[in-house]
């Protein structure tokens, strides 16, 4: 049953005279306090916030002081006291409120001043249970609640961004805050505490592999501001989650303007392929255009690989997305910068191809110091309106499949290294998918369409018209297929027969799994079942 109100009017400005810091991240602090104690504020802290500002010469009273008990439990519980609460809390023209502070000895606190402990950073930095555990804040988030509920009368700040902004409106007011300020400061607050909570029950359902918990909250930290979303009229922001694992939220922008949000979606698209290709191993570029390859290869060099790529399809290129696997290099920088480009992401990029990329200065080059795990754990979310669906990562890998051959002929030893390729990119092209490769690069791409066959047909189209430009044969000719998902009819394998395809790999499945088999036996090639599919909507 909800709370009735008495309906008493906040004020427009309320003075701060009594101001509580207890902070985890000390950015600012000493400089904070100090300005704070210069225009007669009386400072209140805790355990190690209260030894810094007492060690800068700034007087500050330990809460301790006002509750009269001790910090006990190794610092679990300082602040969860009557004393606290109640001069958060307390409406202060409010008769009844009053006599209760004045009763028990209860003075208004102003400003409460709280970071909290870094639970999101251990989290994602690996810590073990009991660490991690140890840095759920309790306190914190319960002061800050008190605080922001009660905005009408005391400001609650969570960042150490926002120091300034109340030093400075403190400057505007006389010493005091006005409303719209408090509650601004309170919704900040609340969101601050919602995503903190969104970590700690996202981390518990994780750790105790809890499929579908009962609540799932989703949290992120703005980034950026995007000038507009997938078209102009249309509001975006950039969130960040926390997560450590390399990609586009955790790069460097080393040059260029700033990324847009569907360069951020396509970013993330491409460098995600390109992760599926072990940099010890090969030299690997994807080019991505709206979120779907539109040429992938891998190389002795990645100049070598980069040439493949775009040799798939080099009008959709234009203006595309360039990832590799491997740091960029001056051969690599020279050939991508031959044409437009929108972003290129890598590992890292040594300094002479900096230089080049440089050249371009509408061109970002992004550096993240690593590939992202393609099969570490995590979550893919979308909205639906009134919902969330949510779903574990796809992060399956053909490398640990039972890979089934299921016709007369197997696979060459060529075949089978260039199914698993044209499945790993496969995994990374909207349904429904067909892929061309021969000679560990793509040839033809065929996404998104409503119709496996229209899919193939699509991709095999793809394969002519890059003959044209480079005057031969279309590369299907002697070339894999991949598909997403099983063949429903016989009549898509037979689409990419006729496109010169020798060998197949698909998940399998169907209930005309039979027919499919059949059809390819008749046309004499290999194809090999993975049981695992992978559908990209």
């Amino acid at each position: 049953m909800a709370v009735s109100s008495k309906h008493i009017p906040a004020p427009d400005l309320f003075p701060v005279r009594r101001a509580l810091l207890s902070v985890s991240d000390k950015t600012g602090l000493v400089d904070f306090a100090r300005a704070l104690h210069a225009k007669g504020v009386e400072l209140l802290s805790t355990g190690g916030t209260a030894k810094s500002i007492a060690a800068a010469g700034i007087p500050v009273r330990d809460v301790s002081e006002i509750t009269n008990f001790p910090e006990i439990m190794d610092g679990r519980v300082k602040t969860l006291h009557p004393s606290v609460h109640g001069g958060l809390l307390a409406v202060r023209n409010d008769p009844e409120h009053v006599a209760a502070m004045e009763a028990h000895n209860i003075t208004g606190i102003d400003l409460v001043v709280i970071n909290l402990y870094p639970f999101e950073e251990v989290r994602y930095q690996g810590g073990d249970y009991d660490t991690t555990v140890e840095n759920i804040d309790i306190g914190g988030p319960a002061m800050i609640r008190a605080s922001a509920k009660n905005h009408a009368y005391v400001t609650i700040v969570t960042d150490p961004n926002d120091y300034d902004s109340v030093v400075a409106e403190l400057e505007a007011g006389n010493g005091s805050l006005p409303y719209a300020f408090r509650q601004r400061m309170a919704g900040k607050a609340f969101a601050r505490t919602a995503a903190y909570d969104a970590a700690i029950s996202g981390w518990f359902a994780e750790t105790t592999k809890e499929e579908a918990p009962l609540h799932r909250a989703l949290a992120g930290k703005l980034h950026s501001v995007m000038r507009y979303g997938e078209n102009p009229h249309q509001q975006a922001g950039f969130y960040l989650t926390g997560e450590t694992r390399a990609g586009v939220a955790t790069a460097t922008q080393l040059q260029g303007k700033q990324l847009s949000y569907n360069n951020i979606n396509d970013t993330d698209a491409a460098y995600e392929l390109v992760a599926e290709f072990d940099p010890a191993k090969v030299a690997a570029v994807a080019i991505i255009k709206h979120a779907n390859p539109c040429g992938v290869a891998e190389g002795t060099s990645l100049k070598e690989a980069y040439l493949k790529a775009y040799a798939c399809d080099t009008v959709s290129a234009f203006g595309g997305i360039v990832a590799l696997n491997r740091t960029l290099d001056a051969e690599a920088a020279e050939e991508i910068v031959k044409i437009f480009t929108e972003v290129i992401i890598a590992p890292d990029a040594t300094p002479e191809a900096q230089a080049i990329v440089a050249a371009k200065k509408n061109l970002r080059l992004l550096v993240t110091g690593g590939l992202p795990d393609v099969r570490a754990p995590g979550i893919a979310a979308k909205t639906v309106a009134g919902g969330l669906l949510i779903q574990n990562r796809d992060n399956g890998n053909v490398d640990d499949l039972d890979l089934k051959v299921v016709t007369k002929r197997a696979p060459t030893e060529q075949e089978m290294i260039d199914l698993k390729f044209a499945f790993r990119v496969a995994k990374h092209v909207k349904s429904n998918a067909i892929v061309y490769v021969k000679d560990g690069a793509t040839v033809g791409v065929g996404a998104g369409q409503m119709s496996r066959i229209d899919s193939s047909r699509i991709a095999a189209r793809k394969a002519e018209d890059a003959a044209a430009v480079a005057g031969g044969e279309p590369l299907t000719k002697g070339s894999v297929v991949a598909s997403d998902a099983f063949f429903p009819f016989a009549d898509g394998l037979i689409s990419a027969v006729e496109a010169g395809a020798t060998a197949v790999i698909q998940p399998g499945g169907s209930m005309r799994d039979d027919e499919v088999i059949k059809a390819a036996d008749e046309a004499g090639i290999a194809m090999v079942f993975t049981g695992m599919r992978h559908f990209r909507h």
